[in-house]
């Protein structure tokens, strides 16, 4: 089987060859020899194949189109744009400013024309002056052997980029699939991958000196600027394979060359710095195994026929959270397009509150409760499986409100496959987390949970490993009594619910289109606490149920979990990553045995390729160096409850995350920002020690000390941002404003009606766009009409402000059927969320590590604001004090 496959490649193989090198057959009509194609590929002109130039222009064209540049801009020019996009229209392009005043300069010095070409230069800087020949290569026949591999080179570029239309695709597309065909074949998979691996393995073990080892990273590093600009998952897998060479590069040169400790301090900060780098390299392993291949799943029509539709419970549990915080979630949930039969609504309270328990009644839900708090959220869900009957069950946290089409989007893929036990959608929310709303960022960089909603669950979804994450989803009832209901022995719940499902054989599957929208965490304190709760939770499931042991998983879901468990384990290595430097700067400790330039020729390859992977992969939903800013922030609060919960799973409890707060006036939050001064502080007498050893330290010593003030420098940069994070900034909004245009009408006193769309709306009012600019007076009473399908619905309203053609607008008292419209109009719109996910901008590493270094200024501007504010405010104190006595 494999001999014929083999032949039939070959033969297919030979076809194109022949189309496209025209090679003519033999006289006798025999194939053309060896030699016949040797002789095409490399002697013959290549101007007589017309497909040759148009590969040629047309490769070179869509490169330029990528790169922004014309295809006739010199050398320097392409590379320039490989390194920095361009700049945006009206502002001065510094780095094409730079690169010329180091062009004319190096030019003037080499005695060559300032468009000289790399050979030129070369050949300027290598040879003797007298001997010197600018205007002509090294060697006369270079430019027969270029032109004589022309037609090779060419080749090479059409795989890559594409072919014209007029060329034999046809037999390509042939090859391809016979070429997909066999490696379909086990044998064949597992002989190429072995081949593979030895040819790995050479590559990574193969011992450079520094000057070499910096040629080969160059030479991977231009590869990958070159593929990170195709649009193409091929050239992520590029990217990946490029990036696990560099850090296996890294990894097997710092196991073997650089641990000889001369010391015993020495040996013990070492090792733990190894300790923590085996971490990261584990994790940025399983996260290119997790995010390899993005799944990207579409939505699953349902049959016309609703008498087919399954039978659904929605269940709405909550604990503290206030009426305000309810009350839409219910509405929308009441607006939810379903047969009305085959839909039931539950509010879950345990509270026990009577307020709930009449609002239940007024909206028309069920109200369910329980006499004990038992396993928390997990435990109320348990709870009301006892009392419910549907054959789905449909869950939101009380603050997730959803959109009128979330049962029509999710519930096609359950009827499709019968061993569909879940169906995931994003979490969105519409109010700023701590960090969009204390940095000002929202929209400019993406918020730290957009990373797992906008690439991992898909990932995630292509291994069959789609995570339940309490909200926003529906599960089969009978997955759920097959494992026992929600898992209860953990407090994250929702992750070791679906793990239980995929050992017991049953699929999931994630929706990436947004179907419900909520609030995120109103101050940094709540924000840790509820990640605090997160990497306890998967700590405990990491001990108690381990994803890499055990029955019923297969290897990508096996990777997917553990990689989601392990993330959380972040808090030690990030703290040892923040502490390394102090070590030689305080205490002279060589913690890595080898030369600066040893190091930077292997560890810099390795974090610029991990970064330009990662930036092309994660771009749009995480921008370079904002991980380790979130980190930071983190790492000193989940560093001891994942330890703890590691040792002794069963220790911790299930603690709720408060929504609906109000920030009354900014405040720098000293208690949440203890860790980050302490650890500032430490790296700040750091830098000052190694700026003092700079002026003593032998000529030696340099390198090292360079390094590790660089290292340092960026550690201050990241806890200068940290510590911009805690300055919690005024929020005094209890309904948020929510950026939508909608059309609406509106109804004047006068008898006028005015068309007109919504710029924005809250629960307490929204903001039109006229036209024309009316005059209306403050406190102007009238009537806006929203439209939903054919449906129109109005409500009173009160002018509380003109500007220009923008009218504002609050409402009046709603009576509980204008209310509950109000929420179906606006919130549960099944339009709502639709752009959530246009309008986010590519990762640029580059302008990213700007961004990042400004923060951390910032924050450094607020630190010193807030400590001479209280200097002052004491001084003031004891001046009034002194004064009284």
């Amino acid at each position: 089987m494999i001999r014929d496959a083999l032949r039939t490649l070959y033969r297919l193989g030979s076809e194109i060859l022949v189309v496209r090198l025209a090679v003519p057959p033999r006289a006798d009509g025999r194939p053309p020899s060896l030699l016949q194609w040797t002789l095409a590929a490399t002697l013959r002109s290549p101007s007589h194949q017309r497909w040759v130039t148009q590969v040629g222009d047309h490769a070179v064209t869509r490169l330029a189109m990528r790169l922004e540049v014309n295809r006739l801009d010199q050398w320097r020019d392409w590379w320039l744009r490989l390194l920095f996009p361009p700049p945006r229209a009206g502002r001065t392009d510094y780095p094409a400013r730079a690169l010329a005043w180091i062009n004319a300069r190096v030019t003037h010095r080499l005695d060559v024309p300032i468009d000289a070409s790399v050979g030129q230069m070369v050949q300027a800087l290598v040879w003797r002056r007298a001997d010197r020949r600018p205007a002509f290569p090294p060697y006369v026949g270079w430019l027969a052997l270029r032109d004589n591999n022309e037609r090779a080179r060419l080749w090479l570029v059409q795989t890559l980029f594409g072919i014209p239309p007029d060329t034999p695709a046809q037999l390509a597309h042939r090859f391809d699939a016979q070429l997909a065909r066999v490696m379909q074949w086990r044998v064949t998979s597992a002989v190429v991958a072995l081949l593979g691996l030895v040819g790995v393995f050479w590559i990574v073990t193969t011992p450079f000196e520094p000057f070499e080892q910096l040629l080969f990273s160059i030479c991977t590093l231009t590869l990958a600027l070159v593929f990170r600009r195709l649009d193409s998952q091929y050239s992520v897998l590029v990217l990946i394979g490029l990036s696990l060479i560099s850090t296996i590069r890294y990894v097997w040169w710092r196991l073997t060359q650089s641990l000889a400790f001369d010391t015993l301090p020495e040996a013990a900060v070492g090792y733990t710095l190894v300790a923590a780098e085996m971490y990261t390299w584990m994790i940025l392993l399983f996260g290119y195994i997790q995010t390899v291949w993005p799944l990207q799943r579409r939505i699953t029509p349902l049959p016309p026929d609703t008498r087919e539709w399954p039978s659904v419970d929605i269940y709405i549990p909550t604990y503290n959270e206030g009426l305000d915080v309810v009350r839409p979630t219910v509405y929308a949930a009441c607006g939810i397009d379903w047969p009305p039969e085959k839909l039931n609504i539950y509010l879950l309270d345990d509270g026990r509150r009577d307020e709930m328990r009449e609002f239940a009644a007024l909206a028309g839900v069920h109200y369910v409760t329980r006499p004990d708090n038992r396993h928390a959220k997990a435990g109320n869900i348990n709870h009301a499986l006892g009392k419910t009957q549907g054959e789905f069950v449909a869950i939101f946290d009380c603050d997730h409100i959803p959109v009128r089409s979330f049962l029509q989007t999710t519930m096609g893929a359950f009827l499709k496959d019968p061993r569909c036990s879940l169906v995931q959608t994003p979490h969105h929310f519409f109010s700023d987390d701590p960090f969009e709303r204390n940095l000002a960022t929202r929209g400019a960089v993406p918020n730290e949970g957009r990373l797992f909603y906008g690439i991992v669950q898909d990932g995630n979804d292509f291994w069959n490993a789609s995570f339940f994450c309490g909200s926003c989803a529906v599960l089969r009832r009978t997955a759920l009594d097959e494992v026992g209901g929600v898992a209860v022995e953990t407090v994250t719940e929702d992750a070791h619910t679906a793990l239980k499902m995929h050992r017991r054989g049953w699929n999931t599957v994630y929706l990436k289109v947004v179907q419900a929208a909520g609030l995120a965490t109103e101050s940094l304190s709540s924000h840790v606490g509820q990640r605090i709760r997160w990497a306890r939770g998967m700590a405990q499931i990491f001990r108690v149920d381990n994803p890499l042991f055990g029955r019923g998983l297969k290897f990508g879901q096996r990777i997917c979990y553990a990689n989601g468990m392990l993330h959380f384990f972040y808090g030690i290595p990030r703290i040892i990553f923040l502490l390394a430097p102090i070590a030689y700067l305080f205490f002279g400790l060589h913690i890595v045995q080898a030369a600066a330039l040893s190091i930077c020729a292997y560890v810099l390859p390795h974090i610029a390729h991990a970064n330009i992977a990662n930036s092309r992969i994660q771009g749009k939903y995480r921008h370079s160096f904002w991980s380790d800013v979130y980190e930071a922030v983190l790492a000193w609060y989940v560093a001891l409850p994942t330890t703890v919960a590691f040792i002794n799973p069963r220790y911790g409890k299930f603690n709720v995350t408060a929504k609906g707060g109000l920030i009354e006036q900014s405040f720098f939050d000293w208690n949440i920002s203890k860790p980050y001064l302490v650890l500032l502080g430490f790296n700040l007498l750091g830098f000052l020690a190694g700026v003092l050893r700079y002026f003593y330290a032998p000529a030696h010593e340099m390198g090292a000390l360079v390094f590790n003030l660089a290292w340092v420098t960026f550690n201050l940069a990241v806890l200068g941002a940290a510590v911009a994070v805690a300055t919690e900034v005024r929020q005094v909004r209890r309904t948020h404003r929510v950026s939508m245009r909608m059309p609406a009408m509106l109804y004047l006193p006068d008898g006028r009606t005015i068309a007109c769309h919504t710029r924005d709306f809250s629960g307490g009012g929204l903001a039109l766009l006229l036209s024309v600019p009316l005059e209306l007076s403050e406190g102007t009473e009238a009537q806006v009409a929203l439209s939903r399908g054919a449906t129109e619905y109005g409500f009173p309203v009160r002018v509380v402000g003109v500007r220009g053609q923008a009218l504002f607008l609050s409402f009046m008292p709603l009576t509980v059927a204008q209310d509950k419209h109000l929420v179906q109009f606006t919130f549960g719109r099944a339009d709502a969320w639709r752009d959530w996910d246009v309008e986010r901008t590519r990762d640029e590493p580059i302008k990213a590590l700007f961004e990042m270094l400004a923060m951390g200024l910032r924050g450094y501007q607020v630190l010193a604001n807030y400590l001479l504010g209280k200097l002052v405010t004491r001084w003031q104190d004891r001046l009034r004090s002194a004064r009284q006595t």
